[in-house]
């Protein structure tokens, strides 16, 4: 056998000396470590002067608001304008871009001294026009605490919490129009959903509590305070708008919060206003329409996969409750528009009693499912609809998610749409008499024809 030639003989340690070399070397483009630490050095200083630029426009911004409500006033007899306020922001970022290297205290120790000097001014100017406000200066350290937060915080905040407060300050005339038009219940109003909202809700458990796992405090509580909340809203949307656009606005309000409670009070005024029944009639249609956008919206907010499956059949409903809405409001021309006498609708009370109602549902719906099925949910879905829809709707978007199939939560929330279309036509021939009752009855009686077409071709 023929021995193979002796090649040169080979450094192994040299070799694997060579090849950690190799691997550790810069690529020839020109990023060796010097460069790349001049150019992150560069980059540093490009973003300190942007978000010093951006501490500048919130001065700025804030200034301009602060200087065009002081133009009248003559030059140096104003503690603050313009020029002050946008420096006050570049001061805020300056310190800012200082606290990097020096320590945040340095931030402490500045906004100490600014909001002395700023304030003292203020004091003479206050002492010689005999102003008590303290605006100024609460923008002032403001401005300066946006400006440091847009250089080592979060830019959008800081720029996001600028704007808020020149929206304020620009609102100061109708904000104290809007405080002196309040009534104590409105503002008793505003404090109650407040503490429902901020102080009983953290403290309710987040879970099921029930051996039948339906019932979650939270949820069931934070849905009350919705529907106390869009109540409000629609009494405020009235005061705002005035008794001309009131029905329609109220309808909407409604048609948000509850359409069966906006039918029975439009019903009974179709009563007691006999000459505005078209009008009236209208506000109910309006407000059905509207509950079953909302039921689309809330179904899906719990289970896209609903989507496909409610939206034609509700849309069409909708659509045939909005054209009979808008033929009757044509022909509502010769009719007169009541006045409308609405009070307080922060019915705290209502919106608790449909809170239990809903969780009595969920029960019931969980209950009847486990014993009989998906048959089952379909008539809870029809009993439950004849006074409210939200709750078979909130509780079967929920099932759709993994106890029962997407299909099967359809049907059900259509069959209680349905239900509820059809018990409010009821409802309004029985509260508001034979001539309203006929026109929601005949228009009514149209979309659940249309959502039954549209749903046996989908669903």
């Amino acid at each position: 056998m023929v021995k193979p030639a002796p090649g040169p003989v080979q450094d192994t340690e040299s070799s694997t000396g060579i090849q950690e070399l190799a691997s550790r070397a810069e690529p020839c483009d020109g990023s060796y470590p010097a460069v790349r630490s001049i150019s992150a050095k560069l980059m540093n200083q490009d973003d300190i002067l942007t978000r010093l630029a951006v501490s500048l426009a919130i001065g700025l911004l804030v200034g301009l608001e602060r200087g065009w409500r002081t133009r009248d006033e003559e030059d140096h007899m104003r503690a603050a304008g313009l020029r002050t306020f946008a420096l006050s922001g570049l001061l805020g970022g300056v310190t800012g871009a200082v606290s990097r290297e020096a320590g945040g205290q340095v931030v402490g120790w500045v906004f100490f001294a600014y909001t002395g000097a700023f304030a003292a001014f203020h004091w003479l100017q206050a002492n010689a026009e005999r102003n008590l406000s303290a605006t100024s200066v609460v923008a002032g350290m403001l401005t300066f605490l946006l400006g440091t937060m847009a250089v080592i915080g979060d830019l959008q905040v800081a720029i996001a919490g600028a704007v808020a407060m020149t929206v304020l300050l620009a609102l100061r005339d109708q904000l104290h129009r809007w405080v002196a038009r309040l009534t104590w219940p409105e503002i008793r109003a505003v404090l109650t959903l407040l503490a429902m909202t901020f102080l009983l809700m953290p403290i309710l458990p987040d879970r099921a509590v029930d051996p039948w796992e339906a019932i979650n405090p939270r949820q069931i509580w934070l849905l009350a305070v919705l529907l106390a909340g869009l109540s409000f809203l629609g009494y405020v949307t009235i005061r705002v708008l005035g008794d001309q656009l009131g029905i329609i606005t109220t309808a909407i309000a409604g048609g948000l919060a509850s359409s069966t409670a906006t039918t029975l009070t439009f019903a009974r005024m179709a009563r007691e206003h006999p000459e505005a029944w078209r009008l009236l009639g209208t506000g109910i249609l309006i407000s059905s329409v509207i509950m079953m956008v909302r039921v689309v919206a809330v179904a899906v907010a719990l289970n896209k996969a609903l989507f496909a499956l409610l939206a034609p059949a509700l849309g069409a409903a909708a659509a045939v409750l909005a054209i009979g809405a808008a033929v009757v409001l044509y022909r509502n021309r010769e009719q007169g528009n009541p006045h409308l006498q609405i009070g307080n609708p922060l019915a705290i009370g209502t919106a608790l009693k449909l809170a239990v109602f809903i969780a009595a549902v969920m029960v019931v719906a969980e209950v009847v499912r486990r014993a009989v099925g998906d048959v089952g949910v379909l008539i809870v879905a029809g009993l439950s609809g004849v006074a409210d829809v939200d709750a078979i709707t909130i509780t079967l978007a929920r099932l759709g998610l993994s106890e029962i199939s997407a299909d099967t939560a359809a049907r059900g929330i259509l069959v209680a749409v349905a239900v509820n279309t059809a018990s409010k036509a009821m409802l309004a021939a029985w509260t508001g008499g034979r001539t309203v009752g006929s026109l929601i009855g005949m228009v009514s009686a149209l979309a659940i024809v249309a959502l039954a077409a549209a749903a046996w071709a989908v669903v």
